[in-house]
């Protein structure tokens, strides 16, 4: 009996002296530790998605301050280091902006954008700002005549876009776009629209 306690002690003190020493050791040296790893949202890839918004704005050589409701498409390809985030989208868009000052009426049916991005990620929030070629359609309306043209300018804005899941994400964007006047024989003047564009959407990232 004298032989079995003396054991029991001495297997005590063994164990004892080796959680002594093991808590010692650097954390992550024992075969048992492993680190937690942080995970980091993915703003790599290419990316396609939807949006719906709001344009107001102004026309040049007129009184008339085109507005309306828009909604369109997007797609886009980025590139990610650490936590810098640069790519390019392009987008196209259907809008009802319009306004009507007796006799002229003057619209903006559709645009498009090519664009450059450029972001700072923390984690799965993305802060960019955005700039490249504007494109679309001017159209002037008077009592009896119609007459359509297409215009190129530029756009520049900046946004906020947030990852819902590893592939979903949404945003709120706002563009400043500025199509080039173009010569219109229903006004008599060269003619071109100035718009703000805030707009939400959401991208599906592959």
């Amino acid at each position: 009996m004298k032989t079995i306690r003396c054991a029991a002690a001495a297997m005590a003190m063994t164990v004892a002296a080796g959680a002594a020493a093991a808590a010692d050791l650097p954390r992550g040296q024992t075969a048992f530790y492993s680190p937690a790893v942080t995970s980091v949202y993915n703003w790599a890839g290419p990316y396609i998605g939807a949006n719906l918004g709001y344009q107001w704005g102004s026309t040049s050589n007129s009184a008339t301050r085109p507005s309306g409701l828009l909604g369109g498409l997007q797609a886009g390809y980025q590139w990610q280091n650490q936590q810098f985030v640069f790519g390019a989208e392009t987008d196209i868009q259907i809008s009802g902006a319009d306004d009507t000052v007796a006799p002229f009426k003057f619209a903006n049916p559709w645009f498009g954008t090519l664009r450059g991005r450029a972001g700072y990620a923390m984690n799965s929030i993305l802060f960019y700002a955005t700039l490249g070629l504007a494109y679309g359609g001017m159209r002037a309306d008077n009592l009896a005549l119609s007459e359509s043209k297409s215009s190129v300018g530029w756009t520049a804005g900046g946004g906020v876009e947030v990852g819902l899941t590893p592939n979903w994400t949404a945003k709120a964007e706002y563009l400043y776009i500025d199509l080039s006047s173009r010569s219109f024989s229903v006004t008599g003047q060269n003619n071109g629209i100035s718009s703000n564009v805030l707009r939400f959407g959401v991208n599906y990232h592959f």
